[in-house]
């Protein structure tokens, strides 16, 4: 039984079915579904539509921001610092409760009727593939990061003095980096994905916002006031998500290019090169559409596999690989649960507050854009079909690459091959032991070379499939089939840099700014609440209406 038909009470009748097209109607072109294509030319939505204030006001206070923090360094810091404990610490508990609560919905999802539930027109099928539907999917979110600390992750754990009160540091360190970045994380991606996906193909609305989701619980008032602090609240997360990630793994690019080419130019100096020449691909890619795209999502993800496949196969380590990411698998399906929920009540480690917390604060200030281009994407499969491909396809790839990258260094570690975690410990550079460690493996210059274009190509399509869905963003309406003007493109794919280059200058200003992620994801959890059970509440109606 298919659930994709619209409730009565929802259904509009076509505009441009019966009647000459108005001016504004003649503005947009609808193309046929059962031909549609990405490639078919789409006139630009109409000017008006556009909303400036919107658009500009989060960057205007983000540079106040960073404004602040050059001029009056300390006190920013001393006030961010404060308003980072006070959401999470003294309010921690709420992101913990709210990743573990949406993984558990996204399983009642896939198992339920509402797993029945269409993307789309009835008997549509998906437009893409599934291996470049997965592939665009998880290379639209953080999945330079996640190459990045493959590498690292178990060396911060391990590194962690607060860890070593549980016992078993070394196993515990390759257990929390698949708990970090696997069920809960890509639990907020799906189910947001969703509950947009449903808003665009089923409801076919046209305003792609947070405030448009929740209207079956705003109604009018999704217009109004409480909208629009909505949908600001959005916008200053995307860029506070966006300059976090550019400060995590440009620095490990520039000493790479540093190690293959010799310049003599600083770190900072190489940074802003590559954050320009990533720009220049990922805006290339953006304006070219959802084609240029998925185009670059498949190249990526084929460097990706390639990465992975290299260190496994030539690394000498397979079977240490195997049999640690077997066991680290195990020890966390066993400890799921209980790895959820740890608040370390008494502070005796503040390991939930200084790891967990951060991770789920920082998947969430990505759910702005990341569920919205997998929502937009995902036209044509059921609900089941997205969840359970999401975690087949996303927690499968960060898993393996986990496994693998970690797994190798990890490797050399305990067999006292090589020492990574003394001179961390003794205050070297986290990017030249991620890179020593690179160094081990043969043909390490090519190794070397395949990494740097990997991350580029990850950032490259993180950030485009963002700008693209930032662009949708600004305008007030967006009917199906309409596209936002290349202009508009352009513009925030402008702008999603500016940010991170201002502040590549100042170190303390980019741990700053990874404080300010954790401050916005508490209002942005309580908007995620919002949507969801606007979704659930509006695919309620679906259901009922075929019982």
């Amino acid at each position: 039984m298919n659930y994709n038909r619209l409730d009565q009470s929802y259904t509009s009748p076509d505009p441009l079915q019966g009647q000459t097209p108005l001016p504004e109607q003649d503005a947009l072109i609808r193309p046929d579904p059962a031909s549609r294509q990405d490639t078919v030319p789409l006139r630009d939505p109409l000017p008006g539509r556009f909303d400036l204030s919107l658009t500009l006001l989060p960057f205007l206070c983000f540079f106040a921001l960073a404004g602040a923090m050059f001029f009056f360094p300390e006190k920013t810091r001393s006030i961010i610092a404060q308003a980072r404990f006070f959401f999470g610490d003294t309010l921690g508990s709420f992101y913990l409760i709210l990743g573990f609560g949406i993984f558990l919905l996204s399983l009642y999802l896939m198992v339920s009727d509402y797993g029945k539930i269409v993307l789309g027109p009835p008997g549509e099928k998906p437009k893409h593939s599934f291996f470049t539907w997965g592939a665009t999917m998880f290379t639209c979110g953080l999945a330079a990061d996640i190459l990045f600390y493959s590498f690292a992750e178990w060396i911060l754990y391990a590194s962690d003095p607060s860890l070593s009160v549980s016992g078993h540091a070394q196993e515990w360190a390759s257990v929390y980096p698949l708990f970090h970045w696997s069920f809960i994380p890509w639990a907020f991606y799906l189910v947001l994905a969703v509950s947009f996906g449903f808003m665009l193909h089923v409801r076919k609305r046209s305003r792609q916002r947070f405030s448009e989701a929740c209207r079956p619980i705003l109604k009018e008032k999704a217009d109004g006031v409480p909208g629009r602090i909505i949908d600001l609240f959005a916008l200053f997360a995307l860029l506070a998500g966006t300059a976090t990630t550019f400060s995590v793994a440009t620095p490990l690019m520039s000493e790479i290019i540093l190690t293959l080419l010799p310049l003599p130019v600083s770190r900072k100096f190489l940074t802003v090169l590559i954050l320009l020449l990533t720009c220049t691909v990922y805006t290339y890619a953006a304006l070219q559409g959802f084609r240029g795209i998925h185009l670059l999502a498949k190249i990526c993800i084929q460097l990706f596999f390639l990465l992975l496949a290299a260190v496994f196969l030539f690394g000498g380590e397979a079977k240490f690989i195997v049999e640690n990411g077997l066991q680290s698998l195990g020890a966390m399906m066993q400890n799921f649960i209980s790895l959820s929920t740890t608040t370390d009540p008494l502070r005796k480690t503040h390991f939930p507050q200084n790891w967990t917390i951060y991770y789920w604060a920082y998947w969430m200030v990505w759910c702005v854009a990341a569920p919205f281009f997998i929502g937009s994407i995902s036209r044509g499969r059921t609900i089941r079909q997205v969840i359970g491909g999401g975690y087949l396809f996303g927690v499968g790839s960060t898993l393996v690459s986990f496994l693998v990258l970690g797994g190798y260094g990890q490797a050399l570690e305990y067999k006292k091959i090589a020492d990574f975690l003394t001179p961390y410990q003794n205050g070297a550079d986290l990017y030249r032991v991620i890179l020593k460690m690179m160094e081990t493996l043969p043909f390490s210059s090519l190794f070397l070379l395949i990494t740097l274009l990997c991350m580029i190509c990850f950032y490259a399509t993180s950030f485009d499939s963002i700008a693209y869905t930032a662009a949708c963003y600004s305008y007030r309406r967006l009917e199906e089939g309409a596209k936002p003007r290349k202009r508009v493109i352009f513009l925030w794919c402008l702008l999603l840099i500016v940010l991170p280059i201002a502040l590549v200058f100042s170190d303390s200003s980019m741990q700053q700014i990874q404080s300010v992620s954790i401050i916005f994801a508490f209002p942005i959890g309580i908007i995620l609440l919002l949507v969801i059970y606007s979704f659930l509440k509006d695919a309620r109606l679906v259901i009922s209406s075929h019982i």
